[in-house]
């Protein structure tokens, strides 16, 4: 008799074990959800110290074929580039201009051990000026544009704080409002120089493998989940 519930005890303290560890893999899912919402948030109105508070120190930004290194990288790119260059560096939000970021389509896979995790994400951004505002803008910027990008993430668990370990964009398209993607070249291109020979630039540029020409030009942007019903089978390697 005593085996028996020895046996009964066993079994239900693993199946709590696995409720828990569930539960706490669910938990995980919604504290990154939101960590990636509210980054979309925080680059709507260029807030670039907000945005850097979101990476672990080590953390990477890989965007326009370049790599922008820890807190000091992360703040050139929202701050000194993206902040400068839509607001003069002014903290939004700023009459006059939209520049809104849409985050959605999300899938992301905790690692078994709660410490990472890896997360994708379609991006999709509205951007321009009102009639009333155009001193303000740039004149290699369109009036009205719109992108659309993936990411492809990895997230890491910072003393007990889900953090972005690296936030990998790819741009998919970008068009100026008026003509269309159709008859667009994008007014991004990839980035040729590193800081501080560029004083905005990443701290080191892709390998030319893995180099990303923008819109019309695309790249694949591997899945690092497999396919749901038939795995690695269809969906190609995991990503380690």
């Amino acid at each position: 008799m005593a085996d028996g519930l020895d046996t009964i005890d066993q079994d239900l303290a693993q199946r709590l074990d696995a409720l828990d560890h569930r539960v706490g893999e669910l938990e995980d899912i919604n504290a990154i959800r939101r960590l990636h919402w509210a980054y979309g948030y925080y680059i709507d109105f260029n807030q670039p110290e907000n945005v850097a508070q979101l990476f672990a120190e080590d953390g990477v930004v890989v965007f326009l074929s370049g790599e922008y290194v820890g807190h000091a990288g992360v703040l050139r790119l929202y701050g000194d580039w993206i902040a400068g260059r839509f607001t003069g560096g002014r903290p939004g939000p700023v009459d006059g201009l939209l520049l809104d970021h849409f985050q959605m389509q999300d899938i992301i896979t905790v690692a078994p051990d709660r410490k990472s995790a890896k997360g994708r994400f379609r991006g999709m951004l509205f951007g321009g000026w009102h009639d009333d505002f155009q001193d303000t803008r740039e004149e290699m910027m369109p009036q009205q544009f719109m992108e659309a990008g993936i990411y492809e993430n990895d997230y890491v668990r910072e003393n007990g704080v889900w953090k972005i370990k690296r936030l990998d964009y790819m741009m998919q398209w970008q068009s100026n409002y008026e003509e269309g993607w159709a008859h667009t070249t994008s007014h991004l291109q990839p980035a040729t120089r590193t800081f501080p020979d560029d004083p905005l630039g990443p701290d080191r540029l892709l390998p030319e493998s893995e180099h990303r020409p923008t819109w019309p030009y695309r790249r694949d942007v591997p899945m690092h989940f497999a396919h749901p019903r038939f795995g690695a089978l269809l969906a190609g390697a995991e990503r380690s």
